[in-house]
């Protein structure tokens, strides 16, 4: 058994590796650190920029299947506003997360349809918006379960869900663990808690196949050397952001197509069907 100064060191044990999730009381935010770290990096930084043209691709297509052409969207776990900034030019967006320091930030935007609330209690009325996104929200959840129920009940019937995960404990980082992520998802695992939540899967698939062997190698180095960065979003070459957002970006275009058989991150689009 590892001591708490080794598992410092050395990461999660293989077994946790391994298995679904992880138990332990965690904090619901992040890190107070790694706020101001996002808030200065998410516009710029490869990961965030390839993932929102990813998620941008799925928006395009949920919006043309919406009932309204002004949709109300609520985004969960909102964090420091750069989803939501996107999320604004789908119809009419707010946000919600546990964080205080998150809306801060939010507001240093200029986004003031921002609250303060838990995923597993929304402080929003049933049945009203037509989107609900948790962009890499559910992980953080002890009940992700609970989570996803709220976000049915607050949807309208026939109204969207879009998930976006982190994928595979076997991916298991410094950033899971500043992020205190209770989990990372497989596909069947993610399938099964949203259709236990009521909601129909419309697509499923992995995502980040492109990079799935740079960061496995990277964050078992990691956990072999004990280096451990603040966050994992300071590592990073500033000269290649730019090119490295695109290649990941291009993924939109396969997944119009194909779903992927693996990948760094998971997505999901439900529906709810009453």
């Amino acid at each position: 058994m590892c001591s708490p100064a080794q598992r410092e060191r050395f990461g999660p044990p293989l077994h946790f590796l391994m298995s679904h999730t992880i138990t332990e009381p965690l904090p619901q935010e992040m890190e107070r650190h790694t706020y101001s770290i996002m808030y200065q990096v998410e516009g710029s930084h490869w990961w965030f920029t390839g993932r929102r043209r990813i998620i941008e691709s799925f928006l395009k297509r949920i919006s043309q299947q919406l009932a309204t052409n002004d949709p109300r969207i609520l985004d969960v776990g909102c964090g420091t506003g750069a989803n939501l900034e996107m999320l604004s030019h789908f119809g009419a967006a707010e946000g919600v997360d546990v964080s205080p320091e998150a809306l801060a930030f939010c507001r240093e935007r200029g986004l003031q349809n921002v609250r303060q609330g838990e995923a597993e209690h929304l402080p929003y009325d049933d049945c009203s918006f037509d989107l609900v996104t948790g962009l890499d929200v559910v992980e953080h959840l002890d009940d992700d379960l609970a989570g996803l129920r709220e976000m049915r009940r607050v949807l309208r019937p026939g109204g969207y869900v879009l998930l976006f995960v982190p994928a595979f404990m076997l991916l298991w980082g410094v950033q899971d663990d500043i992020s205190h992520h209770r989990r990372r998802y497989t596909r069947a695992g993610l399938e099964r808690v949203v259709r236990s939540a009521g909601l129909k899967i419309e697509r499923i698939s992995y995502a980040n196949i492109i990079f799935f062997a740079p960061i496995l190698l990277g964050r078992l180095l990691m956990r072999i050397t004990g280096f451990r960065p603040a966050s994992e979003n300071n590592l990073t070459i500033g000269a290649l952001n730019g090119l490295l957002g695109r290649i990941l970006g291009a993924e939109s275009f396969i997944l119009r197509h194909v779903n992927l058989p693996f990948g760094v991150s998971a997505i999901c689009v439900a529906r709810r069907i009453d």
